[in-house]
């Protein structure tokens, strides 16, 4: 058996050698797309349809911020660019997610009531990315979804900065995902 062995393991390697290449991965410098062409790209800013405003631009900001961290792709003002990526956030909803109770005397009745501690942020969008030159969609996640979860704090001006906190971090998972639809196409 001793022969039969080398030569097995030859022929395997012989064979991912000679087929490997052949599966589409490639070895590439990081931060260039894969299996698209992109000369320069525009992130203009997300428009909203949900009745929560003001978060757009800290949102595209985020969005913005993954790119240029990451991609050597230059961004550039909308009418210069070749590519586009258009959001369109079209919910933004909190959902009660856990509860206490609380009692209150009124009147004097005692009364007992329910308490939400904790609630749960989700954002729906409409992401695309759009090449203006062929006037062609490349992709379209119409539903892309995230949710995070925060805690409510008796004081009001606690819970905006939690709200805040889960906004910025569902942005940056969602910033990560159009990345990698962009620039990891296979």
């Amino acid at each position: 058996m001793g022969p039969i062995r080398p030569i097995l393991c030859s022929w395997v390697i012989l064979v991912t050698c000679f087929l490997g290449p052949g599966c589409g991965y490639q070895f590439r410098t990081s931060g260039e797309p894969s299996g698209i062409r992109i000369e320069n790209l525009s992130i203009p800013l997300f428009t909203s349809t949900s009745s929560e405003v003001g978060f757009e631009a800290d949102f595209t900001r985020v969005i913005r911020d993954e790119f240029i961290s990451h991609a050597r792709v230059p961004l550039v003002p909308e009418q210069e660019a070749e590519k586009v990526i258009v959001g369109r956030i079209y919910d933004v909803r909190t959902d009660p997610l856990t509860y206490g109770t609380g009692d209150l005397t009124v009147g004097g009745q005692a009364a007992i009531f329910d308490v939400t501690r904790s609630r749960n942020l989700i954002v729906i969008l409409d992401v695309r990315l759009v090449d203006k030159r062929q006037e062609k969609v490349i992709w379209r996640t119409p539903n892309m979804t995230d949710s995070v979860s925060f805690t409510v704090d008796p004081d009001p001006l606690v819970t905006r900065h939690n709200q805040k906190t889960a906004l910025e971090s569902i942005a940056r998972r969602m910033a990560k995902k159009i990345y990698l639809m962009t620039m990891e196409r296979f």
